[in-house]
């Protein structure tokens, strides 16, 4: 049930309290509930869905109960070897293996007494797949679409996805719909299904303010939003934690506070962080994420770090060794008509398809368009070192922009003139007047287009080698009908290009946790009563990103763990204090009972 902090008593009691609502935070109180707590989750802004409701909601798991229908060879042993490759000591062992046993059973738990069901994208491969281990469809889960008319009036309290994402003012489509809707004139399939949704969509604006079709990262925070509800959880939103208060127990009561209001909510099993990460805190995004502008990032606005700076105080640390502190993204910035500013994720659809390069303020090239967004945004800010590399110009020419869009600009090639005027979008008559209006190298970027032309007649890119990969050729384009899917000449007049900049899209450093998502303190010793799941926690993939959905997946599992965990706590007589032996001796599910010594 949705409420106000004021309809709360004061010095109320829950099982569990769950700090933010975004994918692992609302899993976290769907498995508490679904395990008979009573929860309750707090959301410091007005909406709930967090970055999940932005993303594609894809959730990385190995060996789930859905692998097998695309994938019937790939084994979580497989999966281990795989993230030992691409991740080896910069987290864990014991918490990758974790995340691996458990995975699986977060799925199949959740999947069997909740609304939150999944499938298997049939072909979406491990970001790294020239590893040894990787695959390329079984890992990946998608959530099913969600009919938002179901949740009522609770509809509105979602966080819409990205405008720039949608289309026909807020028609949801996801990477299907996307292919549907370019082909409904060449295929009558494609017709008929962009027929339904259009209809659909006509239907929902006579009603609602957006389309109630959710898809992706809309859906699964439909589905948890649905269940959550259904399981009689208490949902409070614009609500901050403000306090967590320590006793013989650990962490036994929180203050929460809204407007001039204060409460004070006791808590029995224990206090799950899950607030998103540091991205957006005033002082920790400086210190970790020198030179990247807060502007760059796509993510929701909650992240703020408030919730970690609680734990840390109740003597909680950061972990180290990851790649990177956060995850990245190239992104395009635009100002929208209401002033607010649009930051779009160049994930997939323009960046490694052929007639596209992206080329630093010399006008040439610095990396592999089709490698990972991830290293991507990486290989950015390490260029950029020596070379102005921030922005970067990611350029094509007009048949690629009717082809594949470019960035907000839409497939089709028209539109752009709102687009030209206030400079999101650059065009040059000849790549000499494009290079002019970039302030950037006529000269190289002359030498970068002559050179990729010739590459796209070999199928050789032999300065990045582009397209070498299953990963890359997956972000090219299946029908182009040159020798390499990912490279195309740059040859049609006009030019066109956007700039793109190094946004993160996610927090890789977080709180230290033991395998049933604890939080550790300097001694790494448990603090009884305190978990962290979601951005909030150390990532176990050591700031890698091996493939796609590597931090819903780990959300949702380690999530289910402290659930678990801290619902078990509940039961446990509140005559007695929880030292950390009797801490590590509770009678836990027995699934997750071979996980309880490691570390």
């Amino acid at each position: 049930m949705v409420e106000t902090l004021d309809n709360l008593g004061h010095d109320e009691t829950f099982d569990v309290v769950v700090i933010g609502a975004g994918g692992a935070g609302m899993s976290a109180a769907l498995v508490a509930a679904i395990d008979g707590a009573r929860v309750l989750l707090v959301e410091s802004t007005e909406y709930v869905g967090g970055t999940t409701a932005f993303s594609a909601g894809t959730t990385w798991i190995p060996a789930s109960m859905h692998a097998a229908s695309v994938n019937r060879d790939d084994t979580s042993v497989n999966a281990e070897g795989f993230l030992d490759r691409a991740v080896g000591g910069r987290s864990s062992v014991a918490m990758r293996r974790a995340f691996l046993d458990a995975g699986p059973k977060a799925v199949a738990h959740i999947e069997a007494n909740s609304a939150v069901k999944y499938r298997a994208r049939p072909f979406h491969p491990d970001y790294l797949s020239e590893l040894e281990g990787s695959t390329l469809r079984g890992r990946a889960l998608e959530p099913l679409p969600f009919d938002g008319r179901k949740l009522g009036r609770a509809f509105s309290l979602i966080r819409p996805p990205i405008p720039e994402f949608t289309v026909l003012g807020g028609m949801m489509v996801d990477r299907d719909d996307v292919g549907h809707l370019l082909n409904m004139t060449k295929s009558f399939a494609s017709f008929r299904h962009a027929a339904k949704l259009l209809a659909r969509h006509a239907r929902d604006r006579l009603s609602a303010p957006r389309g109630t079709r959710l898809v992706m990262g809309n859906a699964l925070i439909g589905r948890l939003l649905y269940s959550l509800l259904e399981r009689g959880v208490t949902v409070l939103t614009s609500t901050k934690v403000d306090a967590l208060h320590s006793g013989p127990n650990g962490i036994e009561a929180v203050t929460l506070s809204r407007v001039n209001d204060r409460r004070r909510v006791n808590v029995k099993g224990g206090v799950i962080l899950a607030s998103g990460g540091f991205n957006r805190h005033p002082a920790r995004r400086g210190e970790m994420l020198p030179g990247a502008d807060p502007a760059w990032c796509p993510g929701a606005p909650g992240h703020t770090g408030s919730a970690q700076d609680l734990a840390l105080a109740a003597g909680a640390r950061f972990g180290k060794g990851a790649l990177s502190h956060a995850f990245w993204a190239p992104v395009s910035v635009r100002k929208r008509a209401d002033g607010t500013t649009a930051v779009f994720p160049h994930f997939m659809m323009d960046r490694g398809k052929p007639g596209m390069i992206t080329v630093d303020k010399t006008g040439r090239r610095f990396l592999n368009e089709n490698t990972s967004y991830h290293l991507f945004g990486m290989a950015m800010q390490k260029a950029n070192e020596t070379t102005p590399s921030v922005p970067a110009y990611l350029v094509t020419d007009t048949e690629g922009l009717r082809k594949y869009g470019l960035g907000m600009v839409r497939p089709g090639g028209k539109g752009l003139a709102p687009f030209l005027a206030d400079g999101y979008l650059v065009e040059g008559r000849t790549l000499d007047e494009l290079a002019m209006k970039l302030d950037i190298d006529r000269a190289g970027l002359a030498d970068s287009v002559a050179r990729i032309n010739r590459y796209a007649q070999s199928g050789v890119d032999a300065d990045f080698q582009r397209g070498t990969t299953d990963y890359q050729n997956a972000n090219g384009d299946a029908n182009w009908t040159g020798p390499n899917k990912c490279l195309g000449p740059i040859s049609e007049a006009p030019f066109y290009a956007v700039r793109l900049y190094p946004g993160d899209i996610g927090a890789a450093t977080g709180l230290v946790t033991d395998t049933h998502a604890r939080v550790l303190d300097r001694d790494d010793r448990p603090i009884g009563g305190l978990y962290a799941c979601g951005n909030d926690m150390q990532s176990v993939m050591g700031g890698v990103y091996p493939g796609p959905g590597i931090t819903l997946g780990p959300g949702l599992t380690f999530g289910f763990l402290a659930a678990r965990h801290a619902t078990v706590r509940a039961q446990q007589p509140a005559s007695a204090a929880l030292t950390n032996a009797r801490d590590e001796a509770l009678t836990l599910p027995v699934e997750l009972q071979s996980s309880v010594h490691a570390k």
